[in-house]
């Protein structure tokens, strides 16, 4: 009795929108790493384990694949954007969750932070080529002016307080523990990335936004 032969197997159908996912992790790990300059599409190809064609048939090249990983990476702070729970009614708890939302992101996503600092030694010149970073940085924007405005409308928060200035302050005091946590764990003889310590940071940098904000000449006061 002859054996019927077997059928060939069927390749798998490659899924794009899981390749392409995968490419992106790797490669932001990468550019997190080593820098814009320093990224190698090789390293990224070893990391995921594809071929070299399959990331040049997704993407037009490594400056093409960072814009997209920076477009990812602002996407996921928007998403944490969207978590905010702000009741419009009291603006000092309300810029109290927007900060520490903010700075908890910075501390989920070290990696975002890195591919800041690689982007600035670049003065953005990457992130100017996307339609769709500045799109996603609004929401933070807009609620944070919000916030201030309806602080300053009920007498609450000083009046020359302005809404870029205070992003850059909220920014700084909420990252550069985390950019700087290992010199800085090392001449201050503590350990920054202690869970206490992470945990004491997320008040401090409320509490010190709240302290500025607050209009000492006024009546009302914060709490």
């Amino acid at each position: 009795m002859t054996e019927t032969p077997s059928a060939p197997a069927k390749k798998r159908p490659r899924n794009a929108q899981a390749s392409r996912e995968r490419i992106l992790k790797f490669a932001s790990k990468e550019f997190a790493a080593r820098g814009y300059d320093g990224a190698r599409i090789d390293a990224i190809v070893a990391r995921c384990k594809v071929s070299k064609n399959l990331i040049y048939h997704y993407f037009d090249g490594k400056e093409a694949l960072f814009i997209e990983v920076m477009e990812q990476a602002y996407g996921a702070m928007r998403e944490r954007q969207n978590e905010l729970a702000l009741t419009g009614e009291d603006p000092v708890a309300d810029m109290r969750e927007l900060v520490m939302k903010t700075t908890q992101h910075f501390i989920d996503q070290p990696d975002f932070l890195q591919l800041l600092s690689t982007e600035n030694l670049h003065k953005a010149s990457h992130i100017r080529k996307s339609k769709q970073i500045p799109a996603m940085f609004n929401p933070l924007r807009t609620a944070l002016a919000e916030v201030l405005q309806k602080g300053k409308d009920q007498g609450v928060f000083r009046q020359d307080a302005d809404w870029v200035d205070l992003y850059v302050s909220i920014s700084g005091l909420g990252s550069y523990f985390i950019t700087n946590r290992y010199t800085l764990s090392y001449v201050l003889d503590v350990d920054l990335g202690a869970p206490e310590r992470v945990k004491g940071r997320l008040a401090h940098v409320a509490d010190m936004v709240v302290s500025y904000l607050c209009d000492t000449r006024s009546d009302k006061t914060c709490s």
